[in-house]
């Protein structure tokens, strides 16, 4: 298959079967200005699906870089208007949305002032998507893009095609039926997730080096996948590739350490060996060998961002994990292992979490907040348990390999 032609094959897929593109719907396209090849090839197959009209909005790292450096320090978390108004009439429209990962550059902010560098969070922007993607008034996809300055971070050498052979296996763009495989894909992590929910656990363990965290879970927890439903009924699947299933905490009753086992490319900075001490679901002490200064800024956006609104559990048999690499890119690695994410918690992610009010949220347990960050906390050498209501303990993951039935 030419270049080309792989690359609308894979752009197909991402807005037929991830966005799940409504004839008739805006969509609203972010990248960074490398990926431009993508975008492209996204707005053409989303107007042959019937796209009424597609924007697409490039980032420059090297503008954001500069903005850093410069920039006055009360400004740096200031998002333009119409950016905000932009993401909420889209939101209004049911509009669809996607974004483009696979950074050329992860590490361009390196030797910048970390805590200048955590403060460039567009707060209001962030609000501003994250209550169209819990509110269910967008469907939504992230999907990647290889690139030559990616594959150089993943491989240490430009090996596009390398790295492009490692992404169509994990987005199945290597089956005869990539569509027919995904949908059978999700049918297999949807009963997963129901074991998962019909057990009826109270909390979740991680026990490994430097871990021993105990997550606690609201009685309505529903573990739930990568396919998921707007509000108005449309089903999507949010990220391409998924291994995952998911719910969310209470966000008041996490206890104990945790350290990453993988690294964390946060905003422009690569944050290596990430440990993180919690108590009474408060994240009271942030060390890491890199980038701890980014971490700790960004977790001072708001009370919520101490304090977590995902844990996800993933086997090391998914198709990313049997890759081997390490992607040094969210979408990719948080499927190639459990993982937490501080921040927004997904209201979905609790029986009728989605007609409650922002305060009856909030009672519940679902944690509010302008960021989520994913970063990965398992591996072959974490332990995972169910822990019921009787503080009986069930083994969930050991080994890498998922033994709960």
């Amino acid at each position: 298959m030419s270049d080309n032609g792989r690359l609308d094959t894979y752009a197909r897929l991402a807005i037929e079967v991830g966005v799940n593109l409504v004839p008739g719907q805006d969509l609203q396209i972010t990248g960074l200005l490398e990926h431009y090849p993508f975008a492209r090839a996204l707005a053409k197959a989303a107007y042959a699906a019937g796209a009424r009209y597609v924007e697409v909005n490039y980032q420059d790292q090297h503008v954001t870089r500069a903005r850093i450096k410069h920039a006055p320090e009360d400004s740096l978390d200031w998002a333009a208007p119409h950016r905000i108004k932009q993401i909420e009439d889209l939101g209004a429209r049911r509009g669809a949305h996607v974004s483009i990962t696979g950074n050329p550059e992860p590490d361009l902010f390196h030797d910048l002032d970390g805590r200048r560098v955590g403060m460039t969070r567009a707060t209001k922007l962030s609000e501003a998507y994250l209550r169209q993607v819990t509110d269910g008034t967008i469907n939504w996809t992230v999907v990647a893009y290889p690139n030559e300055g990616w594959a150089e971070t993943v491989f240490g050498e430009p090996d596009l095609e390398r790295l492009w052979a490692a992404v169509a296996r994990a987005v199945r763009l290597d089956e005869q039926d990539p569509v027919s495989a995904w949908t059978a894909h999700a049918d297999k992590l949807i009963t997963r997730a129901r074991i998962m929910t019909e057990r009826g656990f109270d909390a979740v363990r991680f026990r490994g080096p430097g871990t021993n965290l105990t997550i606690g879970l609201i009685p309505s927890s529903v573990w739930i996948t990568a396919r998921t439903t707007t509000a108005w009924g449309h089903e999507f699947i949010p990220n391409m590739p998924t291994e995952e299933i998911f719910t969310t905490p209470d966000c008041r009753r996490t206890e104990g350490t945790v350290r990453s086992t993988r690294p964390l490319v946060l905003l422009g900075t690569v944050v290596r060996d990430l440990e993180l001490r919690f108590e009474h679901g408060r994240a009271v002490e942030v060390r890491a060998a890199s980038g701890d200064d980014v971490v700790r800024t960004h977790m001072a956006t708001d009370e919520g961002a101490t304090r977590l609104g995902e844990v996800a559990l993933v086997d090391g048999h998914s198709r990313v994990g049997k890759a081997g690499i390490t992607f040094f890119d969210t979408l990719f690695d948080e499927n190639a292992s459990s993982h937490v994410a501080y921040g927004q918690g997904f209201p979905e992610a609790i029986s009728g979490g989605n007609s409650l009010s922002a305060e009856e949220r909030q009672q519940a347990g679902i944690n509010q907040s302008a960021v989520h960050v994913d970063f990965m906390i398992g591996g072959s050498e974490v332990d995972v348990d169910g822990i019921g209501s009787d503080g009986t303990e069930v083994p969930i993951i050991r080994g890498d390999d998922w033994v709960l039935s």
